[in-house]
């Protein structure tokens, strides 16, 4: 038997035990099971045993794959162990030398490695990492990975994506740098049509972006990395391991890193100190304690935004349009500074209750304190007055600022699982959150050539004694969400059928605590019941083939802190998706294609309002068609390809209110939604040299609603090159590379801030005039950058 055969033989086995591993993990063992190239020995035992992750395997019954002949019964029982190093792994289940993994759920799944993580700089953001996806299209704002950026993904937004980590809601893609180190990620996966019913997500219109964290190791050590580049980046980190502590089954590892780099553009520096914190605890009934902390300190730019005009005068005559170094006017960049700490927390623990019954918790919690500022003009006599109650002359800078004085995001997951019988696993949960927040917009003097005041203890008062706030809100949502879902298995476990069903029940509001409540808009807020349904078809035809179809029920409420007073309570967004999908697999290649049809009512768009502030509209109904294609190649003399291709068609399908009129919407190409997006690129890997070249290519786009400004296609591309030289001393895999990013410095937009109503001058469905507007506010590519990196294992 070769050993794929065996691997699939191992999965069966897991798949026929118990259901004492939940859901996330029996998914995770089907799919690594099926390629597992690894050493099987063999030893008689008189009972179960554990295994080296603390999961139990019973001999008493072997089940082979699909297709292949049941193994002989033993008199005695017999226990397998499996021994797979992480690279093992992801050479198995990979292709294109990690930008591409093997998938088997009903729905498309899009997934990075480790590694090709490995390949990549250590200051890369997670959309760093997921550009060449064929549903991404990525912007980023800078080079150092301090800041974060957007993305586009079928016609959809960031803002309609579940951005998770661990399984739990993380920082939006503005943000996202703050949720992990690079080094701590073990890989990430879009799930760009569909969710997960135990997720605890409501914004998954498109799709989710998962991160998984590494487990700690049962070795004692560490990782060490050290990197510097252009701007002046610099970067450190480094990672203490525990290994395995005594006989208690727990291990856990400690990480700490610093990055500090110039702005690309324009002046000012960037700075970001974290710290992440991982711990498992493991138990002989394969019950287990997951944890995960992190702590996120920035002090960066709040940017400035091309306008069309600006980046065509930074292309064609190199005037910059970010940050100045002048200590006089609203763009002095330490006017414009962006200081947030963050934590975050998650802790799943499964627990398996008996041999067909378990139960996982998943608590989490996540705040962030900080504020953003940026210049606002000058004072004028006799408007403010200091916190030592002197009054301010006219003439003097002033600063305001979004301040966050608290925005903590808490909540739990509960799952209990059963085996039915032995081709149905049941599973029933309640998903509980709750979000506050509570902002303010002060009003300071600038301290001129030192950075922006804090804005917590010297915010100017106004004549009346009040402090100077341009506004005061009080935001959040709860959520109570039931789920339950069944999984049957039929046809040697080759015919799989998931069909389920998610109810949520939401309240959300907007207070602006400056208004009365007679003022209209100054308190807005909702309660819906939305019931969503979900069904997942698969059928494998054989060991290499494999079709499925996917539909589900989704919804999107407009996020609180978005909200203007005066404009009105923005509606549920509500989607309807179908996917079809077909995937290939040997040897040598694997194809993976999706079709995708959405359906979208009341579609909710975010305006970019300047100052890092963002508005919510709704934009009529959408309809969204296309396929995404993937193909990668196994190593052939060291060498590993990939490709990807998106088609994509999304239209409005409605007028969008305005006013007392309408914008002439109807049959437009929805805004931010580029008809065609291709990737490609090709590893190399001999275990000592080290590559990678990845190419990405962005159709045009809308950027208004009204369809009158347009974005032209373009190019990006990177470069990793590398060597991991022998162990030496107590260094066990010193490695050193270079990361390249914009090789050719192309002078292209990447994509919108946010979308706006029009540029020019437009008519309106009663036959009123819209006056001119400035149109979308754009990320410009960032410069060519080289990065340095040496690191090691100890």
């Amino acid at each position: 038997m070769k050993l794929v055969d065996m691997a699939a033989c191992i999965t069966q086995q897991y798949r026929a035990s118990p259901y004492t591993m939940s859901l996330r993990h029996r998914l995770a063992a089907s799919v690594s099971g099926v390629l597992l190239l690894a050493s099987l020995s063999v030893s008689a035992r008189p009972a179960m045993a554990a295994d080296d992750a603390g999961v139990q395997k019973s001999g008493s019954r072997e089940h082979a794959a699909p297709g292949t002949a049941a193994p002989p019964q033993s008199s005695r029982t017999e226990t397998v162990n499996v021994t797979l190093s992480r690279q093992e792994a992801d050479q198995a289940l990979g292709g294109g030398g990690g930008m591409m993994r093997r998938e088997s759920a009903p729905y498309a799944i899009q997934t990075v490695t480790r590694q090709f993580i490995d390949q990549k700089s250590p200051a890369s953001t997670v959309l760093d990492l997921v550009k060449n996806l064929p549903s991404m299209n990525v912007s980023s704002a800078d080079t150092s990975g301090i800041h974060g950026g957007g993305i586009e993904s079928r016609g959809l937004t960031d803002a309609d994506m579940a951005i998770l980590l661990d399984g739990v809601p993380a920082s939006s893609a503005g943000y996202i740098d703050q949720n992990v180190d690079s080094e701590n990620v073990e890989n990430v996966s879009s799930s760009p049509g569909a969710f997960a019913l135990d997720a605890p997500v409501t914004t998954s219109a498109g799709g989710v972006l998962q991160e998984d964290t590494v487990t700690p190791s049962h070795r004692a050590g560490g990782t060490m990395d050290f990197s510097y580049g252009t701007n002046n980046m610099s970067r450190e980190f480094l990672r203490l391991q525990s290994g395995d502590i005594g006989n208690t089954g727990v291990r856990t590892y400690l990480s700490g890193s610093h990055t500090h780099a110039r702005q690309w553009m324009g002046e000012g520096a960037n700075d970001r100190q974290h710290i992440d914190f991982g711990l498992q605890k493991d138990f002989r009934n394969a019950s287990n304690v997951k944890l995960f902390f992190s702590w996120n300190n920035n002090q960066i730019m709040v940017d400035n935004y091309a306008t069309a005009q600006q980046f065509h005068q930074y292309k064609h005559l190199g005037i910059g349009y970010n940050r100045s170094n002048e200590a006089s006017g609203d763009n002095y960049w330490k006017n414009n500074i962006s200081h947030f700490n963050t934590v975050f927390l998650v802790m799943p623990v499964h627990i398996a209750l008996a041999r067909k019954l378990s139960l996982d918790i998943t608590p989490y919690f996540y705040d962030a304190l900080g504020w953003d500022s940026w210049g606002s003009g000058l004072s004028m006599a006799g408007s403010y007055l200091t916190a030592r109650g002197a009054p301010v002359g006219a003439g003097q800078q002033l600063v305001s600022y979004w301040n966050a004085y608290s925005q903590p995001d808490v909540g739990v997951t509960t799952k209990l699982g059963y085996d039915i019988d032995a081709h149905n696993h049941f599973h029933v949960g309640y998903w509980y959150a709750n979000n506050f927040s509570q902002i303010g917009f002060p009003v300071n003097l600038s301290h001129g050539g030192a950075t922006s005041p804090s804005s917590q203890n010297t915010a100017l008062y106004t004549l009346d004694g009040a402090r100077a706030l341009g506004g005061l809100s009080n935001t959040g949502y709860e959520i109570h969400s039931l789920f339950v879902q069944d999984e049957a298995r039929y046809l040697d476990d080759r015919l799989r059928v998931n069909a389920g069903f998610k109810f949520m029940m939401t309240n959300y509001w907007m207070k602006n605590l400056l208004e009365s409540r007679s003022v209209q808009g100054a308190r807005l807020g909702a309660n819906s019941t939305v019931p969503l349904p979900q069904l997942s078809i698969s059928y494998d035809i054989d060991r290499n083939n494999q079709i499925y179809i996917h539909g589900e029920g989704d919804f999107r409420q407009p996020d609180p802190s978005t909200i203007q007073v005066g404009s009105g309570l923005p509606k549920n967004q509500y989607s309807i998706k179908e996917e079809l999908g077909y995937r290939y697999h040997d040897d040598h290649v694997m194809l993976d294609l999706s079709l995708f049809n959405y359906n979208i009512t009341n579609r909710l768009m975010n305006t970019y309002l300047g100052g890092g502030v963002f508005g919510s509209i709704n934009a009529g109904n959408q309809t969204v068609r296309g396929f995404d294609l993937m193909i990668s190649g196994r190593p052939y003399h060291h060498f590993s390809p990939y490709a990807s291709l998106e088609y994509l068609h999304a239209t409005i399908d409605s007028n969008i209110p305005y006013g007392s009129t309408y914008l002439r919407t109807k049959g437009n190409g929805a805004p931010m939604a580029p008809k065609v997006m291709a990737n490609f690129g090709l590893s190399y890997n001999d275990s000592r040299f080290f590559g990678n070249f990845a190419l990405h290519y962005a159709g045009s786009q809308s950027v208004t609603l009204v369809g009158d400004q347009r974005m032209p296609g373009y190019v990006t591309d990177s470069l990793s090159i590398g060597y991991h030289f022998k162990p030496y001393s107590f260094a066990r895999s010193p490695t050193f590379k270079l990361n390249f990013q914009n090789l050719t410095g192309a002078v292209v937009r990447t994509g919108p801030v946010g979308i706006a109503t029009n540029l020019h001058q437009a008519t309106l469905l009663d036959g009123s005039m819209l006056a001119a507007g400035s149109g979308a506010e754009f990320y410009v590519l960032p410069r060519f950058s080289m990065t340095g990196t040496i690191s090691t294992d100890f």
